[in-house]
């Protein structure tokens, strides 16, 4: 029998099992593991992080919409004040009618009607301080805004859509009507008069909601 019987070559490595290690695919399936777990939590901080950028933006929306809040409440908290005042403006107004057609004259009752303008402009002075101010309204162009039409009539000198006089002043509190002034508006020389916003009217068509 020859040497080659006896003495047969080493197997290869795969044939002998040396990748059946079980501490190499120990190692191998570790390193899987590892990496997955890094990708799980980086995907959890990212989460939070996204998280946390979303309470941040909240809280300072809260925050703003609490100083608007706080901003009004101290701008409009003698809202109802101020119209309990107005309704005393309008006595001065009318006390004011009355003795300028009494029989005396401006003359008979001046001391008195001094006395009336004296303590009005006291009371409008004290409605400023407050932020409350009389809306211009007599010869003004009309503002639906802070302006309300009762009337539209023929005017020789006063334009089309400017207000000819005030039956009612009106008053705002900061940025807002407390009172829209009811007024009567031209409608321009020799147009017809009637009621404003009617259709078929001669005369500027105007919207008369405030």
């Amino acid at each position: 029998m020859s040497d080659e019987h006896e003495n047969p070559p080493p197997p290869f490595p795969h044939e002998a099992g040396y990748f059946d290690d079980p501490e190499a695919l120990d190692e191998e399936t570790e390193g899987g593991d590892d990496a997955a777990a890094l990708e799980a939590a980086q995907k959890q901080i990212a989460e939070l992080n996204d998280k946390v950028l979303r309470l941040a933006a909240e809280m300072e929306n809260t925050r703003r919409r609490a100083e608007r809040e706080k901003a009004d409440a101290g701008r409009y908290a003698i809202a109802n004040f101020a119209r309990d005042m107005i309704a005393v403006a309008d006595n001065f107004e009318r006390a004011f009618q009355v003795a300028e057609r009494s029989e005396g004259g401006p003359d008979a009752l001046g001391g008195l009607i001094d006395g009336l303008k004296m303590t009005e402009k006291e009371l409008l002075s004290v409605l400023e301080r407050h932020g409350v101010r009389r809306v211009a309204a007599e010869r003004e162009k009309f503002d639906p805004n802070v302006h309300q039409a009762v009337a539209q009539i023929p005017h020789a000198e006063i334009p089309s859509g400017h207000v000819v006089d005030v039956a009612q002043q009106g008053f705002t509190i900061g940025d807002r009507v407390l009172r829209a002034a009811m007024v009567t508006v031209s409608s321009g020389p020799g147009a017809g008069g009637g009621n404003p916003g009617q259709p078929g009217e001669p005369g500027e068509r105007l919207d008369t909601k405030v």
